[in-house]
């Protein structure tokens, strides 16, 4: 209803004003900001729905303010690209609309317009996800918390079996149903008819998305991270003061280990596992698999295919058993991630057809099963199984995928099933829990406690689902207290910044590099630097110019907007001070370095904020910097060149050539190449193009360039009697390749790597 309504007040004010209030550019610019908040708050809406299926939730807002490293982004490129052109069309249409009739203004029908589009921010319900959301992360904490919040026994005293934990991607109990989706997943029913199944597992805020999931099945707690900024996605550690399933087992002489195909760093799942019990050598993702599997080339947008993981799993299982040690191996797959999954190319059943016809997501599904199933067969049919419990669940019900719509009709549960090579039981255990029980469930079966957490066992006590009669709105009641458990600083003062560890310490906490701090009273607000979020410099041209800000970067990130002798220095500095002022710039000179905070009192003014502003949102490319040659390592280019093309993102060592922006590099310069010069580039080729003549151009005159695998300067000879612009470098054979790439992006073709490309004029004869 509320939707109707909001809808109604949005064309009523359009109405109003365009048709009754007349022309007067105060009211027009306030009911088109109003209009436009309401536009952008229902797109918000719609695209976080065409992710999650629920709106704008926790989900939402730790995805966008975390590590989006390793996200598999190809699919959501077009719906992206079709959002953008939807919305700017929409803007215009509506400020069209607004103009459209020449009236004398009228202040009562501007204030009726203005009322109207109040009402329809205020009504449509992506507003109330909104201030709801607020809402929950500004309460105060619930005084009761601590009364059902139990910390674990670090230890257990006599474990035997070792365990093998399966995640199984948005792989929920729904899909089991027989009734609804027959045939769908048989193999696995097979191995859930000869379970334990916990067959009431609900899904609470907070849990659900993947390191959601995670959290609350290891650590019985929902994932509610800080709202003011990113922390969690900067923090080095999460939740540091829990004690979770991870820390117990490895209390107790388990070696602990976690395989999947997407790129651990999606997300802070590195950070997580890392924080609680898991060794850096024994986490493989995408970058760590990739050395080990039979096809590096064999993957999807995410990572490798679950058929390659679920043998790495599996290989992993033999080898740490026939070791004898003590372990528990966790796993995660990734083919039935939304928005329709991906199919391996091993399955016996590529294909799943519902209304008539197929349905990717169903086939992923089906696919997707199968290899946890005969992971699962293959540990049952070793000698080890009799020492080994195997637990499948979902990691969270399936999100807005190509099946949400069949979903949402039946009752929905999370999948929690657990395999005993013990003691085999076939039981299906109905009483009502959720995923926060899982990790307390697992313990108890491994000789431990049966509570971590808000978690409780399912064998050997009683939920707190039981307990209270809407579960889900007393976790939401202690967002505040949740979120207390990452002991976030408040204050600022001294710190630590250590180079070789490449993090930032204060106050017994420890941040990534880079890294950008708001400092108002009281409140210290960490933002991260991700490959797919805003770089620290744009972040902080939103600050006002009264923030306070500390910024440890590149030097050459800050050193051209405040101190010219740091422009093109790739070492490390700090910057201290407000944007409406100029802010102070330090060299970072020694590994670990030590400081405070100081904000000496300076004059803040709105010119000068204005002109901070400006030349902090210069695009990379539009960066000019002097100096007498092409510096590859650092954005932008000399300002003696006009323009580029074909050249990629700056790296620590230099830049790509890449054929995927333009066929050849091509570099213009303002004034004509000097009639008789030298080139003097610093390069390496690449793959097949190393040790193979590269014809470097100017004008109608070609060079030959030749590089090995390795760097080397090399030194060409031209005359330009034509007063060419133009020097182009064609690579002969580009190729395709993730090297150095952003996990999760399409890859680049590769040419020849360039460090420094130097023009040097000669005398004429």
């Amino acid at each position: 209803m509320s939707k109707i309504l909001s809808v109604v007040l949005f064309l009523a004010a359009i109405a109003v004003y365009s048709f009754k209030a007349g022309r007067n550019k105060f009211w027009f610019s306030l009911i088109l900001l109003l209009l436009s908040l309401f536009i952008i708050l229902n797109a918000t809406l719609f695209a976080s729905n065409y992710f999650t299926g629920e709106g704008i939730n926790d989900a939402v807002l730790y995805t966008l303010t975390n590590s989006l490293t390793g996200a598999g982004v190809s699919k959501y490129v077009v719906p992206a690209i079709g959002l953008i052109i939807g919305l700017f069309l929409l803007f215009y249409l509506l400020s069209w609309l607004l103009r459209r009739r020449k009236r004398p203004h009228h202040l009562g029908w501007s204030l009726l317009a203005m009322a109207c589009a109040a009402g329809s921010v205020q009504t449509t319900p992506a507003f109330r996800q909104v201030k709801d959301l607020i809402a929950s992360h500004a309460q105060l904490a619930d005084s009761d918390f601590e009364n059902y919040y139990k910390t674990p026994n670090k230890v257990i005293a006599n474990p035997k079996l070792n365990l093998v934990y399966i995640y199984g991607e948005s792989l929920e109990r729904t899909y089991f149903d027989q009734q609804a989706f027959p045939g769908l997943a048989p193999e696995l029913s097979r191995e859930k008819d000869q379970s334990i199944d916990f067959s009431e597992t609900e899904q609470l805020p907070g849990t659900d998305y993947t390191i959601a999931g995670m959290v609350a099945s290891q650590c019985g707690i929902p994932l509610f991270a800080p709202f003011d900024g990113n922390a969690s996605a900067s923090l080095s550690s999460f939740y540091p003061q829990n004690i979770c399933l991870g820390d117990i087992l490895k209390n107790s002489g388990y070696e602990n280990w976690f395989i999947q195909g997407a790129d651990l760093r999606f997300a802070g799942k590195d950070t997580f596992l890392l924080s609680h019990g898991f060794s850096p050598t024994h986490m493989y993702g995408s970058q760590e698999l990739q050395s080990r599997v039979a096809d590096p080339s064999y993957r999807n947008n995410w990572g490798y295919y679950d058929d390659t993981v679920m043998d790495e799993v599996f290989e992993k299982y033999e080898e740490l058993s026939r070791q004898q040690k003590r372990f528990a191996l966790f796993t995660l797959t990734v083919d039935t991630h939304h928005p329709d999954g991906f199919i391996s190319r091993s399955c016996q059943r590529k294909s799943y057809s519902y209304d008539g016809k197929p349905n990717q997501s169903f086939s992923a599904v089906a696919c997707s099963q199968e290899h946890v199933a005969r992971l699962i067969e293959r540990i049952k049919a070793s000698p080890w199984f009799k020492n080994t419990i195997i637990v499948v669940s979902s990691d969270h019900l399936a999100m807005n995928n190509t099946a949400h719509q069949y979903l949402i009709k039946q009752p929905r549960r999370d999948l929690f099933m657990v395999i005993r090579g013990d003691q085999p039981q076939a039981e299906v255990l109905e009483g009502k829990r959720s995923t926060l029980d899982n990790g307390a469930t697992v313990l108890d079966i491994l000789g431990g406690d049966n509570a971590i957490g808000l978690g409780r066992s399912g064998l050997s006590s009683n939920s707190l689902s039981t307990q209270f009669a809407d579960m889900a709105q007393k976790v939401t009641a202690w967002k505040a207290d949740i979120i207390q458990l990452w002991n976030f600083p408040k204050k600022l003062y001294a710190f630590t910044i250590d180079q070789q560890k490449n993090t930032f310490n204060f106050s017994g906490s420890t941040f990534k590099l880079p890294i950008l701090f708001r400092i108002n009273k009281d409140h210290v607000e960490p933002l991260p630097e991700g490959e797919y979020s805003a770089p620290l410099r744009y972040q902080l041209a939103d600050f006002t110019a009264s923030d306070k800000f500390v910024w440890v970067d590149r030097c050459f990130k800050m050193g051209r907007l405040w101190q010219p002798d740091l422009a093109l220095s790739t070492d490390l500095c700090l910057a201290m001070g407000q944007m409406g002022a100029k802010p102070s710039v330090t060299r970072i000179d020694k590994p670990l370095w030590k400081g405070k905070a100081n904000f000496p009192q300076s004059e803040v003014s709105a010119a000068t904020y204005q002109l901070n502003e400006q030349k902090i949102r210069v695009e990379d490319n539009a960066i000019r910097y002097k100096a007498d040659s092409f510096l590859l390592t650092v954005p932008g280019a000399p300002e003696s060149v006009k323009s580029f093309k074909g050249i990629s993102r700056p790296e620590s060592w230099g830049r790509w050539s890449n054929a995927n922006l333009a066929p050849e590099v091509n570099i213009e310069y303002v004034d004509p190449l000097p009639a008789r010069f030298d080139v003097v580039i610093t390069a390496r080729a690449f793959g097949p193009n190393a040790h193979r003549p590269i014809p470097v151009r100017v004008g109608d005159e070609e060079q030959m360039l030749n590089l090995g695998d390795d760097f080397s300067t090399t030194t060409l000879h031209f005359s330009n009697p034509q007063g060419s612009h133009n020097l182009t470098i064609a690579p002969p054979e580009p190729l395709l390749s993730n090297e150095g790439n952003i996990t999760g992006q399409d890859p680049r073709k590769l040419g020849i790597g360039m460090v420094d490309i130097k023009i040097i004029p000669q005398p004429q004869n």
